[in-house]
């Protein structure tokens, strides 16, 4: 019986032995697996910038175009202001080729304003309101032939449209995306945002943003304000609904917002390639 009763304590003691302690394994107990964050040795912290430190910054020129196309017998002086004929378009994105512009887009411009990243030498950012067709075939292959990206804000309720004036359907918006261009929100229907009611928010912003995102598959983040108009007290509200930054125009930037009133400048129809040259040496010193 002792014999009997040795021999299992033995095979018990064994059997232990082998489960424990397998070829290869640690004698150590085992502990449950975990993350450990490692920072590379170069790696630094971003730290945001603060309002006065991004309106320090040298401001980058930001260009805004609508209509691309020929004048007619209808249209008032101030419709030209909108309206450049493609001929003139195409000699004055050659123009800023040719003097060794790089087109930038939004991301780039948030990190360089926050983050105090580097851009390439001579950035230009080339923006698009309204959503006409002629940029998607004048304004987009141009652009493409010299290497350069847009910022293409949309107005929801014209997508698809035709009448006197066509404007880009769902499909050629998406390729415009898919091509690395960026897509961003003009509103629905053009409000001016200094008018918003409390319903705005979800019609002219939220619907929109949810729409551009349905057809891109990207997040939608930056606005342009139709007309370039803001109001002061609603600024706060952009961050709300997910944008990093938005665009005014020529109008002065708001110095608590300063990501909310980016400023642009409009290339009108009757600059030459001379006198773009110089307004923009003018407005973005």
């Amino acid at each position: 019986m002792k014999n009997i009763f040795a021999l299992a304590v033995f095979m018990q003691a064994l059997f232990i032995s082998c489960v424990s302690k397998a070829p290869g394994q640690e004698t150590e107990t085992p502990v449950k697996p975990h993350i450990v964050e490692k920072k590379a040795e170069n790696q630094t912290t971003l730290i945001a910038a603060d309002a006065a430190t991004i309106l320090a910054r040298k401001e980058v020129p930001v260009l805004c175009y609508h209509q691309i196309r020929d004048w007619t017998s209808t249209d008032g002086n101030r419709a030209k202001d909108d309206i450049i004929s493609p001929a003139r378009f195409k000699e004055h994105i050659k123009m800023l080729a040719d003097n060794g512009y790089h087109s930038i887009l939004p991301d780039q411009l948030y990190d360089y304003l926050v983050y105090g990243k580097e851009l390439p030498p001579k950035p230009i950012m080339f923006t698009f309101d309204d959503t006409d067709l002629d940029q998607f075939t004048v304004a987009y292959p141009t652009l493409k032939q010299y290497g350069f990206k847009g910022v293409y804000f949309i107005m929801t309720v014209a997508i698809g449209k035709k009448g006197r004036i066509d404007y880009m359907n769902a499909e050629q918006i998406k390729t415009l995306s898919d091509d690395g261009n960026v897509i961003a929100n003009h509103t629905y229907d053009h409000k001016n945002f200094a008018h918003f009611n409390e319903n705005d928010w979800l019609v002219q912003l939220e619907e929109p943003n949810q729409k551009l995102e349905k057809i891109t598959g990207k997040k939608i983040e930056y606005f342009a304000y139709p007309y370039g108009v803001f109001k002061s007290s609603k600024l706060h509200k952009l961050k709300d609904y997910g944008f990093k930054m938005a665009f005014i125009l020529s109008t002065k930037r708001n110095e608590q917002y300063p990501l909310f009133t980016v400023r642009r400048i409009i290339d009108p129809g009757y600059y030459t390639a001379r006198g773009l040259m110089n307004s923009i040496k003018k407005s973005f010193k």
